[in-house]
């Protein structure tokens, strides 16, 4: 646990978060003023706006060049021949006038452009029109990769309007070729998306999925509040009662260590479903005319040590950060094309968990929901998803007593390992174990090979 903060220290982060209410500074020791400045800029998260007032109390030359003429003035604590005092009541006053500061104690989200992020979906129906339509308010303000299931025969039918790729089995032989043991087919053909993506935040929906309302009748923007998730800090190591602190209006409650309020990085989103949830093939077959209505207008941090199903339906990472342990490595042998009939993502997503889990970062659930139209008959479903929800009595207590070791420093590494323990484990129990430890292994060579951020896919 880290060392606890001083009396002197939570004083001055209060006084940051109340900047615009203090009138007079003057009364302040000086070394209590230079902290009030330097705190933000030693930590990078003092940015403002130019503001005239501001500007004019500030010699140009501070400034690097690239910063002079831009909208976004980053300060540095390399400021040396700046008045402090007067600097801190400028910006007290460009925060009365709206400027934000951003990035106080995390409790704003990083502002990241739309280049940083692809939005991937996994085509398993041909005609994606009506998808495409009621996502283009999000959607088209950014890339996107369209993957074709490699066993759908019929063209993609896409509206104009999109900045996007689209990537079909012939790219994917010529980008991964025949000495792979990793199948892209159906809802597995969006992992082909997140290995060539050369974006930092990665989006994927399913494509049987539209945008959600809220309770007041406003429709979700699913991109934004993923977005959200990933740039605020996950709290795995205590939980908060109140939820995610760090969404506006919460904050940590009373007995919440301090050391542990910095919370650590979010590298999975985990989004939920309204209308058809994503149940199991026995529950969806029990309970026919269930409907999820129920919106809980919530993120909660998983805690470090417990696992919890994934689904891939609605979920965004931090590419740079997790990409290699998103995995497509357990494939059932009766394996359909609905996503109850699948088990990939639990695997994967329970894979993530304990990478993220040793290497201490966050994974957060809840918000934003989506609509999930409905799709597949339950009952003919129950035969070929009856094999996993068998494996899963296997799968869990696997993940639960997985160790990694302290070598294990980065996320391929941990995929290894836990592909390792896999194949020792489980591999003689059921043959798909086995299968699904060596195309996680080659999964990692593949990531190394094609999914780097150094090298270029041969598309």
């Amino acid at each position: 646990m880290r060392t606890s903060p001083s009396l002197l220290s939570l004083t001055i982060d209060s006084a940051l978060l109340n900047l615009s209410n203090i009138a007079d500074l003057s009364p302040l020791p000086d070394h209590i003023v230079l902290d009030l400045f330097l705190l933000p800029a030693r930590t990078r998260y003092f940015l403002s706006s130019r503001h005239s007032t501001f500007e004019s109390q500030l010699p140009l030359s501070f400034l690097p060049d690239v910063l002079r003429n831009s909208e976004i003035v980053l300060i540095s604590e390399t400021c040396t021949s700046l008045d402090y005092r007067v600097a801190i009541s400028c910006f007290s006053e460009a925060l009365y006038f709206g400027i934000e500061l951003l990035f106080v104690f995390g409790k704003m989200s990083l502002a990241i452009r739309d280049d940083e992020i692809d939005i991937i979906i996994g085509a398993i129906r041909s005609d994606l029109t009506s998808f495409m339509n009621e996502w283009r308010p999000m959607f088209s303000r950014f890339h996107l990769i369209i993957v074709k299931d490699p066993d759908l025969k019929e063209e993609l039918k896409i509206p104009e309007g999109f900045n996007l790729d689209v990537y079909e089995k012939s790219d994917i032989d010529r980008v991964v070729g025949s000495s792979t043991s990793v199948l892209f087919s159906g809802y597995a053909c969006r992992y082909f998306g997140y290995l060539v993506s050369r974006k930092k935040y990665i989006i994927s929906v399913d494509d049987d999925c539209l945008p959600a309302r809220d309770p007041k009748g406003f429709v979700v923007d699913a991109v934004a509040q993923h977005i959200t998730n990933l740039t605020t800090p996950a709290t795995p190591f205590f939980f908060n009662t109140l939820y995610d602190p760090f969404t506006e209006g919460a904050d940590f409650v009373r007995g919440y260590p301090f050391s542990l309020r910095s919370g650590v990085k979010c590298a999975l989103s985990c989004g939920l479903w309204l209308n058809m949830a994503d149940h199991d093939a026995p529950t969806q077959a029990l309970k026919a005319r269930q409907r999820n209505s129920r919106y809980v207008d919530a993120v909660m941090t998983v805690p470090a040590g417990s696992l919890v199903p994934i689904s891939g339906i609605n979920i965004a990472f931090d590419r740079e950060v997790v990409g290699p342990a998103l995995v497509p490595a357990l494939k059932l042998a009766g394996e359909g094309k609905f996503r109850w009939e699948t088990m990939e993502d639990i695997w994967s997503g329970l894979c993530v968990k304990v990478v993220c889990d040793h290497l201490g970062l966050g994974v957060k659930t809840g918000l934003p929901y989506v609509w999930r139209t409905d799709r597949g008959d339950p009952i003919a479903s129950l035969k070929k998803e009856w094999e996993g929800v068998k494996l899963m009595e296997e799968v869990v207590p696997f993940f639960q007593s997985v160790r990694l070791p302290r070598e294990a420093t980065t996320v391929e590494d941990c995929v290894v390992e836990v592909a390792k323990a896999a194949k020792e484990r489980l591999g003689s129990t059921d043959p798909v174990f086995a299968r699904a430890a060596k195309a996680m292994l080659d999964w990692v060579n593949l990531w190394k090979s094609v999914g780097s951020i150094s090298s270029s896919p041969a598309v």
